[in-house]
């Protein structure tokens, strides 16, 4: 390492990490990142991306599995799950590859080691035990991701309770899952394993699987959810599991006090993640967490001069597209670029790659309502477009919420096929203020699904045509 001098240290080079070091390096900052595991962090190698891979097996096999439904035929229509797990890895393995050729094409210089904060503008690193030279920064962005949350007597063990790291290399197709919680890693994994065959349930402590979501649209999901088989249990907690030699008996309480035990091949926790906050010089400094998290402000800053936060290690939304925005604007003001705007999070998507899929941005109906807004509420259905009856994908629905005083588009809320790529319209839209007439007035290409998107619009005031 023939440099240890740098305008920018960035811990982590997961999605947020390798971001912020390319813009750096994109505004002729001279820039390091340091990570102890993984090029692309979570996302790109246990998280976001083999997941994706995963479900688009699924995906593929539950297609094959009703060749008929297209007027087609199939026999003998089975899976490898090994070889569904080596296709995962290996599209993790592509894009890892390419983000470390991005790094190297942008002059960043890569540190393979674990860093921690060693005085001011300083950054320890140590591999394999033993101490590198210490690196110098005037800017130092942690960006170190978080790890899955684990619940007393709950715990993943990587044999019958799995964590999500574990639910991606499975080396056994389990008979019967249980999934704890209903976020978007439960619920993409319950889809996962439902989709090719085993008999699955999911507990959810709160009120409605997937909590965040828009109250109609979780019911349809759910809807949907059992209709391909799943059991879902929500107003429910796991209080306790016994372990067999292949087998757990896991303990669940309802919302009624009643007590059901359900036995199960293997359990998936899935009760959320935890910033990684802890090993990396954090008690000697003024930065202050909250709840596992780094406190920073709208521009990622610390309470310590010099230090920045972003990503999931900074809290909530904790999303890979949320990191890398955040880290590029951080970086944007650290340069004194002009007309820095910070991250609006109410227009932060979320998308659940579940079968059917969810996807959402802004205000639920019952948030605007609670904000004490008027609304007008537009509403289309699956069935009633085209393209969706051509695609054999005849469930679901497009929901959207405007301010009826203002004509503001205040959230939208979609469940059903391919949702998670019709979001950005609505997310578009937002940013840009368009108002309902807008909206109204823009051309939609036909026969696509993004028709149901207007319809949605019109419907909000009355204007409907396909319904």
């Amino acid at each position: 390492m023939a440099d240890t001098n740098f305008d920018v240290v960035i811990i982590g080079a997961g999605p947020g990490g390798y971001v912020t070091a390319i813009r750096a390096a994109q505004l002729g900052m001279t820039t390091c990142v340091v990570e102890k595991k993984h090029i692309g962090g979570i996302c790109l190698n246990w998280g976001c991306i083999p997941t994706k891979a995963l479900l688009r097996s699924a995906e593929i096999y539950n297609y094959m599995k009703h060749a008929n439904d297209y007027g087609l035929s199939a026999s003998g229509i089975e899976f490898d799950l090994q070889k569904v797990v080596d296709r995962s890895r290996g599209v993790s393995k592509q894009l890892t590859g390419g983000v470390a050729h991005l790094l190297k094409k942008n002059k960043v210089t890569v540190i393979d080691g674990e860093a921690k904060l060693n005085g001011s503008g300083k950054v320890s690193v140590r591999k394999d035990g033993k101490a590198l030279p210490t690196l110098t920064g005037k800017h130092i962005i942690i960006a170190t991701g978080a790890r899955p949350r684990a619940l007393p007597g709950l715990e993943a063990d990587g044999k019958l309770v799995w964590s999500y790291f574990d639910a991606l290399v499975p080396n056994t197709m389990p008979k019967s899952l249980l999934v704890i919680g209903s976020g978007a890693i439960g619920i993409e994994f319950a889809s996962f394993f439902n989709t090719l065959g085993s008999d699955v349930t999911v507990v959810e402590v709160m009120k409605q699987v997937m909590p965040v979501e828009d109250e109609e649209i979780s019911k349809l999901a759910r809807k949907q959810f059992e209709k391909h088989g799943m059991k879902i249990m929500t107003s429910a907690k796991v209080t306790k599991l016994d372990k067999a030699d292949n087998s757990v008996t896991c303990t669940v309480e309802d919302e009624k006090g009643e007590i059901h035990k359900i036995t199960v091949d293997r359990v998936i926790s899935a009760v959320g993640v935890v910033g990684n906050i802890e090993g990396i010089g954090l008690e000697s400094t003024n930065v202050k967490t909250d709840r596992g998290c780094i406190l920073a402000d709208e521009y990622s800053r610390t309470d310590e001069p010099g230090v920045y936060a972003i990503g999931d290690v900074a809290g909530p939304p904790m999303l890979a597209h949320k990191a890398e925005h955040e880290g590029v604007i951080c970086i944007e003001k650290i340069s004194g670029l002009p007309n820095v705007h910070s991250i609006d999070k109410s227009q932060i998507p979320g998308c659940t790659f579940c079968h059917p899929q969810v996807a959402s941005v802004g205000l639920t109906e019952a948030k605007a309502k609670e904000q004490g807004m008027k609304v007008n509420i537009g509403r289309f259905p699956f069935i009633g477009n085209g393209k969706a009856i051509a695609l054999g994908e005849p469930d679901g629905m497009v929901k959207t919420i405007f301010n009826a005083k203002t004509g503001q588009l205040l959230g939208a809320h979609m469940v059903g096929h391919e949702v998670t790529e019709l979001i950005q319209g609505f997310i578009v839209a937002m940013g840009l203020e368009t108002s309902e007439e807008e909206l109204m007035h823009t051309v939609f290409p036909h026969p696509t699904l993004s028709e149901m998107m207007h319809e949605s619009v019109l419907d909000a005031y009355g204007r409907v045509i396909h319904m």
